[in-house]
């Protein structure tokens, strides 16, 4: 395997949940490269070369990987199956694990505490998943200005992707 300037595990992560293309190649806790664009359509004909041009950035190929990371949504149905769909042929064609990646606990990650964490709807809607916060623990879709009362900070919402 190449050197690619960190321990652990080499993770090729990719999002088409909802009007964008969103990659990024991950070795332990360090982000080798990202990359996300902003698209209403196309993302199925643009993952696949997105993620090419990443490893290829980074001196990689596919069989350097170690395993899959795929954004499970909330959001655009026909989105979530484009980049799973992705995910299950690569999984398969090396051999490793393709795991589901939910824009709630991506938004979480690094926040220990009561918050609550939205992703965008359109149509002036959110989803909202709360953590530590009773009432509101389970994911729901809401009206972006009517959101119901939680503690902690609100991280996420806009039209942006999480980070994965």
């Amino acid at each position: 395997m190449p050197e690619h300037g960190a321990s652990g595990p080499l993770i090729l992560a990719f999002d088409t949940s909802a009007a964008h293309c969103a990659a990024a190649l991950l070795s332990g806790d360090r982000i080798l490269a990202s990359r996300t664009e902003l698209m209403t359509k196309g993302q199925a004909e643009r993952i696949m070369v997105l993620c090419e041009e990443l490893l290829s950035e980074a001196g990689l190929a596919y069989a350097d990987l170690t395993a899959l990371g795929v954004g499970i949504g909330p959001g655009n149905f026909t989105g979530i199956r484009i980049a799973v769909s992705a995910a299950r042929g690569l999984a398969l064609g090396l051999g490793i694990p393709a795991v589901g990646v939910d824009a709630f606990d991506a938004l979480r990650e690094g926040h220990d505490g009561p918050c609550a964490c939205a992703v965008d709807a359109r149509r002036d809607q959110v989803f909202l998943q709360g953590f530590d916060n009773p009432g509101i623990s389970a994911p729901a879709l809401h009206d972006a200005t009517a959101l119901p009362a939680f503690t902690g900070p609100l991280i996420g919402a806009g039209g942006e992707p999480p980070a994965m």
